[in-house]
């Protein structure tokens, strides 16, 4: 499968818990980054999407074919006149192949490769003027169209070309999406979350109330079950904002680090809790823990998820769980970073409901994911021991391996997920 291959023009990869502008520690990773990471992990697996993602940079027009890769190489043209558009392709063959694609425009361009059903092929995004970018495709019998999307102009679609011989099979090719599919799946999962606020809420006063009765082994047998249900709400927390830090936020970049005064949250009240603090120290962290959910919660009613992210988020929650939970950097205490990740694919699963429609005729490695996250829920209920969660490095190597491999093969099989439900232009 094509992917982006500009290295060098990649933002680097930001950890899930650097600090956000504000200062603030937050579980979030770059948008851009994990489009990126998701186009090369399904490359890497091997199947799934065909869709090249690459952008900025650039480089001379190409007009060689059978260069170094050894494939057949045409050099076509971007632009915003429909006679210019894909201008160059006069020879359609069927197999692998790489379309050097150069833009005449003076304006940076999308540029799609669709079938006779409109189905992507292939796409380049960011494409600089004057410069030139490959657009690898395995092509098959059938018919296709260059459509060009130069900035501030109308979409434009070049010729239909027609490859007459050769295999009749092609490559994957994904039918598109666009804001307006997106929408009511986000209103649906908008709600859950709202409805999911309720358990949260409750779950947090009772820890709270268990703080303030001085009873701290109380406290410590509510603190997860608080915890998780606020982790389930994972695919909304691109829309939480500070107050999403300021809940579940850690103590990375923080300067006095688990002591600093602007560390707070589910974190800070674990600490506490697994560190010999006492209930009346505790009791202001938990008060404020308290109060951000209930802001939070109360702000949810007016708050738009961006249709992206509903996609976006089923891939960075597995993710973060990868960074964080299977490597203990999220635990403070507890030993219960393991039941953190069990709860963000709990996470992941109703994202994956909501988006069921939209995503079933789009990814034909569905099944294959549906299984893996079954794996992946199986073998890490089968961490416990007598009903209590294992720190990571409790665990032997043959476990720790088991759920490396469990989540790695995850995290492919969701890379085409954050791909298909990146919003396109389409006019």
């Amino acid at each position: 499968m094509p992917i982006r291959n500009d290295f060098q023009d990649a933002p680097p990869p930001s950890r899930p818990d650097d600090p956000a502008p504000d200062g603030r520690p937050v579980r979030r990773v770059r948008r851009g980054w994990v489009l990126f990471a998701a186009c090369v992990v399904v490359a890497a697996a091997g199947g799934g999407l065909a869709v090249a993602l690459t952008s900025g940079g650039g480089r001379p027009a190409a007009t060689s074919v059978g260069v170094a890769d050894g494939l057949h190489h045409t050099a076509v043209e971007a632009s915003s006149s429909a006679d210019q558009c894909g201008k160059g392709w006069t020879e359609p063959r069927a197999g692998l192949q790489v379309f050097d694609v150069h833009n005449v425009a003076t304006d940076a361009a999308e540029v799609y490769l669709t079938d006779s059903s409109g189905a992507l092929l292939g796409e380049i995004d960011g494409l600089g003027p004057g410069t030139t970018r490959p657009l690898q495709v395995q092509l098959g019998r059938g018919s296709y169209t260059f459509r060009c999307l130069v900035e501030d102009t109308d979409a434009v679609d070049g010729p239909v070309v027609k490859v007459a011989k050769g295999p009749a099979a092609g490559g994957p090719a994904v039918s598109p999406v666009n804001q307006h599919d997106v929408i009511p799946p986000t209103l649906t999962y908008q709600k859950w979350v709202a409805d999911g606020f309720k358990g949260v809420l409750g779950k947090v006063d009772t820890l709270r109330a268990a703080v303030d009765g001085g009873d701290l082994a109380a406290a410590r047998k509510a603190w997860l079950p608080a915890h998780l249900a606020y982790t389930r709400l994972g695919g909304a927390y691109g829309a939480f904002g500070d107050l999403g830090g300021a809940v579940d936020g850690t103590d990375a970049g923080l300067p006095d680090g688990v002591h600093d005064k602007d560390f707070s949250g589910f974190h800070r009240v674990e600490y506490g809790l697994w560190h010999g603090e006492s209930a009346a120290r505790l009791k202001a962290p938990t008060d404020q823990l308290a109060k951000d959910v209930k802001d939070l919660s109360d702000e949810w009613s007016t708050t738009r998820m961006d249709p992206l992210d509903t996609g976006l988020r089923a891939h960075e929650i597995t993710e973060d769980s990868i960074q964080l939970d299977l490597t203990g950097r999220s635990d403070f205490g507890s030993g219960t970073s393991l039941a953190t990740a069990r709860a963000g694919l709990d996470g992941t699963v109703e994202l994956l409901d909501v988006l069921h429609p939209l995503l079933a005729p789009r990814d034909p490695g569905l099944p294959k994911l549906q299984a893996a996250l079954t794996t992946a829920e199986k073998d890490l209920d089968a961490s416990r021991e007598d009903g209590r969660w294992r720190a990571p490095d409790s665990l032997s190597r043959t476990e720790r391996e088991r759920l490396n491999a469990d989540f790695g093969d995850l995290a492919e099989r969701l890379a085409p997920v954050a791909v298909i439900f990146d919003i396109r232009r389409t006019s």
